[in-house]
């Protein structure tokens, strides 16, 4: 079983660009916090993510971890997403910041981020990477250009290496 945690801003941006569908094919399961949960209800946050969030899919729950790691100095969500994740040993937690990715590491945790949710699911031809980075693009994420590029490169070399049909 390939359980996972999120953090807010993958299935915030997942949902924006249309792409919160891979989730399940790509793991069994999505395990989120009672803080993320909270955040993606957010009078300001878009549309989309407070509609979603309110009618959760069967391959998404709430579950809060049963102890917090205190030490760590993050913010709510990340700290509930990385002690949950160490609790019911997540395959990885999907997380964006920079300074949770960097406790969720030190915890001993694998860590994937939104571009690189794209990049699996484009990997398995289950959306074009291209394009969904361009939806991406259109909202408020900040996006390292490097990353974006790198990923891009990745998919292209994948897509020559297929053998044609």
């Amino acid at each position: 079983m390939s359980l996972v945690v999120s953090d807010t801003s993958p299935l915030h941006y997942l949902i924006l660009c249309g792409a919160e569908e891979v989730l399940p094919r790509l793991f069994s399961r999505v395990l989120i916090p009672p803080t993320v949960f909270r955040e993606l209800q957010q009078p300001t946050a878009p549309r989309p993510v407070r509609q979603w969030i309110q009618t959760l899919p069967s391959w998404c729950a709430v579950q809060a971890p049963r102890k917090l790691d205190l030490v760590l100095d993050i913010d709510p969500g990340e700290l509930e997403a990385i002690c949950l994740a160490k609790e019911v040993k997540a395959v990885a937690l999907l997380m964006d910041d920079r300074a949770g990715r960097v406790a969720a590491v030190r915890c001993g945790l694998a860590v994937i981020g939104t571009i690189g949710i794209l990049e699996a699911a484009a990997a398995r031809g289950l959306l074009n990477l291209t394009e969904s980075l361009r939806k991406l693009q259109t909202t408020n994420m900040r996006l390292d250009s490097e990353l974006v590029e790198a990923a891009l490169r990745r998919d292209a070399a994948r897509s020559s290496a297929k053998p044609q049909s």
